[in-house]
């Protein structure tokens, strides 16, 4: 269903099949003679159907719109490949163009790391490779290459009367992408600021602090002059400067719990992360779906790494484990 945000500037929300977020949501900008579409939803035909549906509705041509991509994760590039035509531009921040997830030769090399750190930090082998397979990005992404236009920060595209302004905000990914629209004070989030939920912010190959990265990068969005907030998903923000806040607080409060967890002695990471409180409808950490406890673990292991640069915990290694302590 398409909503109608302001004048020239629409919210599609397209399904994503069994998936806990249940929806992105996907802004179409009405340029006159160009258009823009604002992140995509999965590659699958269900994304796909709702997509061109919506797009029909408006009566949107295809052959003079362009796409921007506010990070690489599936669940909003993965119809990317299918919109565009040859006279589309696909917009990237410049530091995800490089990004395995888009360049299939390296994609399995790249995953193969991450198990390898994930098991070295606690997480059981057989369950991390369970876990990757049933994850969305090994699923629904693009099935090629392509070439991306990119884009840094204070990079400027222009849609009609918009003037979006690109906001560089790592955190959620190594290089998330906002669009600030000054003049009409709209902020296109991406999953950098959600409503009701809170952006998972989990370990990367490609940051050194993903929690730092994230947290420096509210800071940088609290000091633009918004008044409506589009996120990637769930409903918009009307008050960027108060939810900002509550994420501040959410991530001070795990970061406690982490310290919590290792009061009684030295853990791995993946034996910190039932003791967070996630807010997954499940009584057990045993009984969370194994793409659940993948994030789950790998959010954890941020905020271990936050904790640790800053000297809160130590870690050492212990029969092929990474153990975390108090310092």
């Amino acid at each position: 269903m398409i909503e109608e945000i302001m004048s020239n500037l629409y919210r599609l929300k397209v399904p994503l099949p069994n998936s806990p977020l249940r929806s992105v949501n996907s802004y179409i900008v009405h340029g006159g003679d160009r258009y823009l579409i604002i992140d995509t939803g999965f590659n699958l035909e269900e994304c796909r159907n709702e997509v061109t549906a919506g797009l029909q509705d408006l009566s949107v041509d295809m052959n003079k719109t362009d796409i921007f991509l506010t990070h690489h994760h599936v669940d909003h590039v993965g119809l990317a490949d299918r919109l565009a035509t040859d006279t589309s531009k696909v917009y990237l921040s410049e530091k995800e163009t490089h990004h395995p997830q888009f360049h299939p030769d390296d994609l399995q090399r790249h995953w193969q790391k991450v198990l390898e750190v994930y098991v070295a930090n606690g997480f059981p082998e057989e369950d991390a490779r369970i876990s990757w397979e049933s994850h969305p990005a090994h699923k629904y992404g693009m099935k090629r290459e392509r070439a991306f236009s990119p884009v840094r920060d204070m990079d400027t595209i222009d849609v009609g009367d918009f003037r979006f302004r690109c906001v560089f905000t790592p955190g959620h990914s190594p290089g998330h992408m906002c669009l600030y629209e000054p003049n009409k004070k709209i902020l296109v989030a991406g999953d950098h600021i959600l409503s009701d939920i809170t952006p998972n912010i989990s370990y990367s190959l490609e940051m050194i602090d993903p929690l730092d990265d994230y947290l420096k990068s509210l800071v940088k969005v609290d000091a633009l002059d918004v008044r409506i907030t589009l996120p990637g998903h769930r409903g918009l923000v009307r008050d960027l400067h108060t939810r900002i806040m509550e994420l501040q607080r959410h991530h001070c409060d795990r970061l406690n719990e982490v310290l919590a967890a290792l009061r009684d002695g030295a853990k791995t990471a993946f034996q910190i992360a039932p003791s967070i409180s996630w807010d997954i409808p499940v009584k057990q950490w045993e009984e969370f779906p194994p793409s659940q406890k993948w994030f789950a673990f790998s959010e954890t292991l941020a905020h271990v790494t936050y904790l640790e640069n800053r000297g809160k915990v130590r870690r050492h290694e212990q029969n092929g484990r990474v153990l975390y302590s108090i310092s």
